[in-house]
């Protein structure tokens, strides 16, 4: 039995242009929360210590902040960059509904946006893990 397989049609230019001001967009919002973690901003210091996982952790999570807004930049990586990104958020959508007195309003946002970018980028993703639809 062989499979052929075929390339999906190219996106069209309105999901194009979206999926690239997302990718702006969630980029720009990524670096700074992440810079912002990796700098050890006083309030971002203060928000670990509540968790009580370490400051470790809130070094790690802004690598993984920084490094998937840089891979969001990255033609093809923006679909697996923007899943990854939004395993982040439900990490701090947990710690905020669990631990943090903070609303998870933004956290809940930013794992709808990443996860509709991901949506976008799908062709990318399963093009980049070698499977096409």
């Amino acid at each position: 039995m062989s499979m052929t397989l075929t390339a999906s049609p190219a996106p069209s230019r309105a999901r194009t242009v979206s999926a690239w001001s997302l990718q702006i967009l969630l980029a720009l919002v990524f670096l700074a929360a992440g810079g912002a973690k990796l700098a050890g901003v006083p309030m971002m210091v203060q928000v670990y210590d509540l968790i009580g996982v370490g400051q470790w952790f809130r070094i790690v999570t802004g690598l993984v902040e920084v490094g998937g807004a840089i891979a969001l930049l990255i033609p093809g990586y923006a679909g697996l960059a923007s899943l990854w990104l939004a395993g982040t958020m439900v990490g701090a959508m947990i710690a905020h509904l669990v631990v943090l007195p903070t609303p998870a309003a933004l956290a809940v946002v930013l794992l709808v946006l990443t996860a509709t970018l991901a949506w976008l980028r799908r062709d990318q993703t399963l093009s980049l893990l070698g499977r096409r639809r």
